[in-house]
């Protein structure tokens, strides 16, 4: 039987077994989708080694930046991203051979451009500077979205800090991501210190948390009138092209 699995820190509450083994129990597919909670990234090789029958993974936070020397080749928004939350491993008498994709970039997309259809956003905030806001951003430039970070430590050009953020710089910017784990199951009262104040019935807000459906950022958000979307239908669209990548 094919073992593919999710590795990441604190991921017991995560959706994607039910999902994918869900889908492969519908299709009969001799498969199982398993939670692999990994203390560090050097944790990673000995998990492929262990477990011979592996053969695909997918990766959330905190490693999808930090995983990319163990890998043969990278598609090309891994590449460009430098973030990676989906892996083929194949392998070959002796030899392992790992691929690296993102599939964030994707998810994102598909669901990002029906919502800003006929709406004229060109500036946007993404909140968090993890491999989730890196997929974000790729998607945003293609879109020609201008953007900034809001971290709580700014240190790029790019970056703001949540407290510089005033009336003009919120109200200027239209489109709201949440890249951050913060409002997710089971710390479901934290939400990003935003002035909410200044979010109005014009702005998104786009939370990739999806567990629960209406995070404190996302119910902020709509208290002001925005238009507030979750992270599950991006989580799905990214798990069907995992599955595709794996072949199944």
């Amino acid at each position: 039987m094919d073992i593919y699995g999710l590795i990441g820190k604190n991921i017991k509450h995560s959706f994607s077994p039910d999902y994918m083994n869900h889908y492969f129990q519908k299709n009969g597919i001799d498969a199982e989708y398993r939670l692999f909670e990994l203390d560090s990234p050097e944790e990673f090789p000995d998990l492929i080694a262990a477990n011979i029958d592996l053969v695909g993974l997918n990766v959330t936070i905190p490693y999808k930046r930090s995983l990319g020397q163990y890998f043969h080749s990278l598609d090309k928004p891994a590449i460009l991203t430098g973030a990676i939350n989906t892996i083929k491993i194949a392998r070959q008498k002796n030899k392992t051979i790992l691929t690296g994709y993102n599939t964030d970039v994707i998810g994102f997309e598909k669901t990002i451009r029906p919502i800003i259809k006929n709406r004229r956003i060109t500036k946007a905030i993404i909140l968090g500077t993890g491999g989730s806001s890196n997929s974000v951003a790729y998607v945003l430039r293609r879109l020609g979205i201008v953007f900034s970070y809001v971290t709580r430590t700014p240190c790029k050009i790019m970056h703001t800090h949540y407290a510089w953020l005033d009336e003009k710089k919120v109200k200027d910017s239209l489109l709201i991501i949440n890249t951050t784990p913060l409002g997710m199951f089971p710390d479901t009262n934290s939400f990003p210190p935003l002035p909410y104040q200044f979010i109005t019935d014009k702005h998104i807000l786009y939370d990739l948390v999806y567990n629960p459906k209406e995070t404190m950022f996302l119910k902020k958000g709509c208290e002001q009138g925005a238009t507030c979307v979750n992270g599950q239908q991006m989580l799905e669209i990214q798990a069907d092209m995992s599955l595709k990548i794996w072949g199944k």
